[in-house]
């Protein structure tokens, strides 16, 4: 395999044609409905896009290649859910690292000096180099073709005070990156604001089943501007777990307590592999793959019920997940899974803080001069909402340290009756829509 890499393509100042093209709305609407024609398309990138950007890095160099790009996307899911957990101080948990990573791309476009600085680190890659965007543009196009039958819809808004005069150049990028939109608000009404918000947020979530987003605290009279992102996810598992052989079982709690709850069984040959840390912590990987087998959810379970969670976590990395993956043997095996449900709402400026991302939020020090010209533009909230239920039909969710394989010593049997951590991940390019952990099902 060829590594691809990119060369940054500066947009120029001015270019009239270019900002025209994306200012209107009919041809927004258009492009949109091309896109959900395109949908049908494979997830893979184009040959023609990948031979035109490997010519343009081999003659320029310097270019980011796209597995260095993957990486550091995962990286940012990882970190994004590490602090999440952190900064919460929750139990159960589910955060859509995809969703986010458009909040703040979308940022990004209009971030100017260190808010600009922040938000790049945060992520690890600059929005404004073209060919990261037309990497990103072919993934995110392909993000709802996650097999058969499924649904993935990634969606982002930034709402505007009315009165705050744009950058037409800013609302090209904003109003057509990634199912990103922009859209008036009268800040100085706050229920009608967060009424705003609140069906914008259900009108993006397929089924609607997503609520109490905590939109009043995104409407105060001294907004100016709030990024909502959302995602749903709605998939049947390859393999169905019969609802006639689910049984009360128990699960042992972080604190040692056990609980009886409903849990899903069936024997089928999956992905599976033992591993160990470097400080002999042992785990195991389990993938159950969707229909279609695009998308899987990785779950990795600790193999003693005394490690706790938070030991195997901390040794989460691009790096580790693509050797969990490279390395798990085709394995027939006695599943046992809880049902469980989890819904998330957060406030995300406490985590951003930890990424870094400081001077967004800050009326003093935000440079947002890219959004609009208008002074004091700053973000006050950042809202996401992520949820997730995974039942006997499937799954339904609206969000370098080295590794040793270990040799099976018997037929295993893969029994999630102890905290465990999710991740939901695209096969084709490693990209993490969901990631969460379970310590308590019911």
């Amino acid at each position: 395999s060829h590594d691809l890499v990119f060369t940054p393509l500066p947009i120029k100042e001015g270019d009239k044609a270019y900002i025209d093209s994306f200012n209107s709305d009919t041809q927004k609407d258009s492009e949109r409905q091309d896109n959900l024609t395109e949908l049908t398309h494979t997830f893979m990138l184009p040959t023609v896009f990948l031979a035109l950007i490997l010519t343009r890095c081999l003659t320029k160099g310097n270019c980011i290649s796209y597995d260095e790009l993957k990486d550091l996307k995962i990286e940012f899911a990882i970190n994004l859910y590490r602090h999440a957990s952190e900064a919460e101080n929750r139990t159960n948990l589910v955060i859509s690292p995809a969703s986010v990573a458009i909040s703040l791309e979308m940022l990004q476009f209009g971030a100017q000096g260190n808010t600009f600085t922040e938000l790049h680190n945060a992520l690890g890659y600059n929005i404004h180099d073209q060919d990261v965007q037309d990497m990103l543009h072919e993934v995110y196009k392909g993000a709802a073709d996650s097999g058969q039958g499924a649904v993935a819809q990634l969606a982002c808004s930034l709402f505007v005070h009315t009165g705050v005069q744009l950058s037409p150049r800013f609302a090209a990028h904003a109003t057509h990156w990634a199912n990103s939109s922009l859209q008036q608000a009268d800040f100085t009404n706050p229920n009608q604001t967060a009424a705003q918000i609140q069906g914008w947020i259900t009108s993006n979530l397929a089924d609607g089943d997503v609520h109490g987003v905590p939109s009043e605290g995104a409407a105060s009279p001294l907004s100016r501007v709030a990024v909502v992102s959302t995602m749903y996810f709605k998939s049947t598992w390859l393999k169905k777990f019969s609802f006639t052989n689910t049984q009360v079982l128990p699960f042992t709690v972080a604190e040692g307590s056990t609980l009886k709850v409903p849990t899903m069984h069936h024997t089928a040959e999956v992905n599976y592999g033992q591993f160990q840390t470097t400080t002999q912590d042992a785990f195991s990987v389990v993938e159950l793959p969707y229909l279609g087998e695009k998308l899987s959810m990785f779950i990795v379970l600790p193999s003693h019920k005394r490690t706790p969670l938070s030991q195997i976590e901390t040794h989460l990395s691009a790096k580790t997940i693509a050797l969990w993956s490279s390395s798990l043997k085709r394995t027939k095996m006695d599943i046992f899974l809880p049902r469980f449900s989890i819904q998330s709402l957060f406030d995300l400026k406490t985590v951003f803080s930890a990424l870094g991302i400081r001077d967004a939020f800050d009326p003093i020090t935000a440079n947002f001069k890219g959004i609009s010209d208008q002074a004091g533009l700053y973000i006050s909230e950042a809202i996401h909402e992520a949820k997730i239920e995974v039942t006997e039909d499937g799954t339904k969710a609206s969000g370098a340290t080295a590794m040793v394989l270990l040799k099976r010593s018997r037929t295993p049997i893969f029994k999630a009756d102890r905290p465990f951590t999710f991740f939901l991940r695209q096969a084709n390019t490693g990209s993490v829509l969901f990631i969460g952990r379970v310590t308590n099902p019911s």
